[in-house]
Order: structure tokens, then sequence, then C-alpha cells
């Protein structure tokens, strides 16, 4: 977000999916399931169920679970008929709003999110009305070191693209979706430990919010990511800063 250290943003928003611990276990199920489903059980040769698993095990999920979400998958019964969609809509303050979603049930699920839109003061858009303001990028969050300059030093040669450092030792890094599994082994071998690390969608630009517009964007995201189907929702909301402080 312009105006916060991305430090700030990125772990607002770990400890807001954090919170919600026992809806990110079923989401994150689900997510490995047909990652395995598509790409096979071998995470060595599936990048999305690499990514899937590393997420499982940051959420402290058991290896038991995971194994019997991967078997499912490859079995291809539960998920067989899951597949991906994802909406675009305009949230309070006109901010920009992509939800990501796996269901099995197209119908069910746009109901449910355009339900979510109107009932927090957004509406539900068309395809391509907002995804032009995002990008994937790569994400990683190297919890607070005294050796910044190592981190520093390590992700620029496995091929970040940007590196950024905080006033308490933390390192925020960038990277294109191509060398994010690059940069983050490389990391982790020198070492380091990862508090995030990611692939976000990340806007170009970003609308910036008062107190209460603040809030009723942060209801409207409660709302979609409670939503079964839901597995990821971003905007391009520059949150004030107090609303961030308070949460």
């Amino acid at each position: 977000m312009a105006g916060h250290s991305k430090w700030a943003n990125i772990k607002f928003r770990k400890e807001k999916q954090d919170s919600k611990r026992g809806k990110l276990f079923t989401k994150l199920i689900r997510e490995i399931t047909v990652a395995a489903s598509i790409g096979g059980a071998d995470a060595n040769a599936n990048p999305r169920l690499r990514m899937a698993l590393d997420k499982a095990w940051a959420a402290n999920m058991t290896k038991d679970v995971i194994d019997r979400a991967i078997k499912r998958g490859v079995g291809g019964e539960d998920e067989a008929n899951v597949e991906e969609i994802n909406y675009e809509g305009y949230g309070p303050g006109g901010v920009a709003v992509m939800v990501e979603c796996l269901s099995n049930n197209r119908n069910r699920t746009v109901s449910e999110v355009r339900h979510a839109f109107a009932k927090s003061g957004g509406n539900l858009g068309t395809n391509g009305s907002v995804s032009y303001l995002f990008a994937s990028v790569g994400q990683i969050m190297v919890d607070p070191t005294p050796n910044t300059e190592k981190v520093i030093e390590i992700a620029i040669e496995a091929g970040a693209n940007e590196v950024d450092t905080e006033a308490d030792g933390s390192v925020v890094i960038e990277t294109a979706p191509e060398t994010f599994t690059a940069v983050k082994e490389a990391l982790e071998k020198g070492g380091f430990t990862l508090s995030v690390a990611e692939i976000s969608m990340v806007a170009s630009t970003e609308v910036s919010l008062d107190a209460e517009l603040s809030e009723r964007v942060l209801k409207l995201i409660d709302v979609l990511e409670d939503l079964d189907d839901v597995q990821s929702v971003y905007t391009n909301a520059e949150l004030a800063e107090e609303v961030m402080t308070q949460k």
C-alpha cells in the first residue's frame, strides 16, 4: 500500500489470515487436492502443489491431513468436478476487488459472491473490469535478522526484483512468479526464517481510503473470505493507518 511499509501491509494480511485458521485449513485442503488432481502428487514436479504444501506446513497442518488431501486429488474422486473461477468487482470507495474461487457449482458460487458484494456496498463486475490493474507477484517476508545484507545478497543473486528493509530488521522481497521458488529456496538454505512466502495479485495503482471506508472494505473482504468456495481475495485499497493499527 502506498504510504505504508510493505512489511506492515503483508503482516496485516497475514494476521487476518491467521485469525481464521479453521477456515484456512478447509481452503488449504481443497487447494492441495485440486493441485494434486491437476499436476500429480510429486511436489518437485508440481509447483502449484509445492506452493499449497508450503502454506499448509506454515499453518501447522499435520502430515496425515496433507497426505489424505493429496491421495484424494490423485484418486480424482472428491474434487473431480471442481473448477477455478475468478470474479471481479468494486468495493466501497470504488476499490477494485479480485476473488479467486474453487467451486463444484458455478451457479452457487457466483450467487454467493454477488450477494457478498451487494451486502457490503459493492457490486460484482464483468470479466476484465479490474483484473488489468493486478499482476502476479511473488512476495517473501523474512523475519527480523541482524544479517539483512546477507538476505539482500542471496535474494538478488537468486533473481529477486525488489528488496526492502524495515527498521526492525525484517526484509520484504518481491519476485517474478518464475523466480519465486528459486529465491525462496535460496533464503531457506541460507538459514533465514520466512514468515510469508506466496504468489499474490498486487495492484499497480491503489485507492487511498479514510477510516470509515477502510472498515467497510474490510467487512467486504471478511464476508468474501468466509465463503467456502473463495480461496483468496485481493484489493487495491490503501487502508487508513489507524484501521490497520487497530486490527
